[in-house]
C-alpha cells in the first residue's frame, strides 16, 4: 500500500476521533496473504488515558455471526449437521411453530430449518422488534438478563429453547429478518456435536487457527487490555458504557453459560485477521485445514430469492448491492452499492463498530476494531474503504 493511501487512511481515523465519532479504534489490511497496513488511533480508555494498542480484545457483538457460521458449515461437512433438517430434530421446542399474521396466530406452512437459521429467513426476531414474535423475543432476554448474575443463569442451549416456543414474524423462508438465528445455530452445533458451543469452536478453529485471544469471556491475565466501551452522551461527546446488551456480559470477566453465536465473542485485530485468511484460503492457515474448499465456497455465495433480498435491502438500506446467506453478507451487484466492491466480497460487522470483510478478488482482507455502541456498519468503516479500494 502506497503511504500517500496510508495518510489518507490515518487522517480518517485521527480526524473520526477528534469528532467523536469513536474513542479509538485499529485497521488492519491484508492482501495476499501478507500484511499491507496497520493503523490505530484515539484511546482504549479515555478516563485511564490508555491508548489503543494492537494486542487490544475487542467484543465482536454480531462480527461473531460469521465464526458461527463456519462451525455450521464444518458440522455439514463431517456429516453432522443436515441443513435441510427441521430445526425442531435437535431443539424440540421447534416443531409446531406459529406466524403471526396480521396481528393474530396461524400454523406456519412449514417447520424451521437449520438453513433458515443461517440465512436469517425462519422468521425468528431480535428483541426490540415489533409484534408478537418482537414481545416473546424481549420476555426471553428479559428474563436471560435477570437470571444474568444469579446461580441459575439461562444456558445457550435454554435460551434457544425458549425462543422455539415463540411466533415467528413471517412464514419460514418468506421473507428475511434480521433476528436471533445466530443463537440457536449455537444450540443446534451443541446438540450436533455433543460439546458446549465453546468448547466447539475452541477444538475446531481457535485451538488449531492460533486464535489465542478469541472466546466468550477474558481470562483475568488477560484484562487490561479490554477495550472500554463508550456510548453517545447526547451532547456531542462519549461516556463509558457498562451495560449487558443482549445478556452479553460488559465486563467479560468471567466463562458465560449463555455462548452467544450472535453476538458474544472477543477478539483482537491479528485473531480475527487469522479467521478471515483461514476462510480467504479455502479452510486452510499456515498448513492447518479446518474447512475443505467446496465448504467455503458454499458459505460465501449464499443466493437470496427476490423476495428474501428486498426485504434484506429494507432491514439495510445502507448495503444495497448485498445478499446474504451462512450468516454473512455478499456482494452480488457492485454496481449497485453505495461504496466500491467486487462482486463475491463477504464478511460482516457488529453492534459496537467492529467491521471484516474479505475480497477474494482482490485476495484481500479489511478489518476494523472499536466499541461504541449502537455503531454497526460506520460511515467511517465505508469512507476507509473507498480509499483503500480506490488505490
Amino acid at each position: 500500500m502506497k503511504q500517500e493511501t496510508k495518510e489518507k487512511l490515518k487522517a480518517l481515523m485521527d480526524r473520526a476521533v477528534e469528532n467523536k465519532e469513536l474513542a479509538g479504534g485499529c485497521l488492519l489490511v491484508r492482501q495476499h496473504s501478507e500484511e499491507i497496513c496497520y493503523l490505530e488511533t484515539g484511546m482504549a480508555d479515555v478516563e485511564a488515558g490508555k491508548p489503543i494498542q494492537r494486542d487490544q480484545i475487542y467484543r465482536l457483538y454480531s462480527m461473531s455471526k460469521p465464526v458461527a457460521g463456519a462451525a455450521a458449515m464444518k458440522l455439514m461437512e463431517d456429516g453432522l449437521l443436515d441443513l435441510a433438517q427441521p430445526v425442531s430434530e435437535y431443539l424440540p421446542s421447534f416443531e409446531n411453530p406459529m406466524v403471526e399474521q396480521d396481528g393474530r396466530l396461524v400454523c406456519a406452512d412449514r417447520q424451521v430449518q437449520v438453513r433458515d437459521l443461517l440465512n436469517m429467513t425462519s422468521g425468528l426476531v431480535y428483541n426490540g422488534d415489533p409484534g408478537l414474535a418482537g414481545k416473546h423475543a424481549d420476555a426471553v432476554f428479559a428474563e436471560q438478563e435477570r437470571r444474568l448474575d444469579t446461580d441459575h443463569p439461562m444456558t445457550t442451549m435454554e435460551l434457544a429453547s425458549r425462543l422455539g416456543e415463540g411466533p415467528l414474524a413471517f412464514q419460514p423462508g418468506s421473507s428475511w429478518k434480521y433476528g436471533t438465528g445466530a443463537d440457536v445455530i449455537g444450540a443446534v452445533v451443541e446438540a450436533a456435536s455433543g460439546m458446549r458451543f465453546g468448547e466447539y469452536l475452541e477444538k475446531t478453529f481457535f485451538g488449531p487457527l492460533g486464535m489465542k485471544d478469541t472466546g466468550f469471556y477474558v481470562p483475568e491475565e488477560k484484562r487490561d487490555r479490554l477495550v472500554t466501551v463508550y456510548q453517545a452522551d447526547g451532547r456531542g461527546g462519549l461516556v463509558p458504557y457498562r451495560g449487558d446488551h443482549l445478556g452479553i456480559l460488559n465486563g467479560m470477566n468471567r466463562s458465560p453459560v449463555f455462548e452467544s453465536g450472535g453476538a458474544g465473542l472477543v477478539s483482537t485485530a491479528d485473531d480475527y485477521a487469522r479467521f478471515a485468511q483461514m476462510l480467504l484460503n479455502g479452510g486452510e492457515l499456515d498448513g492447518v485445514r479446518v474447512l475443505q474448499p467446496r465448504t467455503v465456497q458454499f458459505m460465501t455465495s449464499g443466493r437470496l430469492t427476490e423476495t428474501q433480498r428486498e426485504a434484506f435491502e429494507r432491514n439495510f438500506s445502507n448495503m444495497p448491492g448485498f445478499e446474504y446467506g451462512n450468516l454473512v453478507r455478499v456482494m452480488r451487484t457492485p454496481e449497485r452499492s453505495a461504496t466500491l466492491n467486487n462482486e463475491g466480497e463477504y464478511g460482516w460487522d457488529g453492534w459496537l463498530g467492529c467491521y471484516f470483510a474479505n475480497d477474494p478478488a482482490a485476495d484481500r482482507t479489511v478489518l476494523f476494531m472499536m466499541q461504541k455502541t449502537d455503531a454497526g456498519l460506520t460511515p467511517l468503516v465505508r469512507k476507509l474503504r473507498n480509499v483503500i479500494m480506490s488505490e
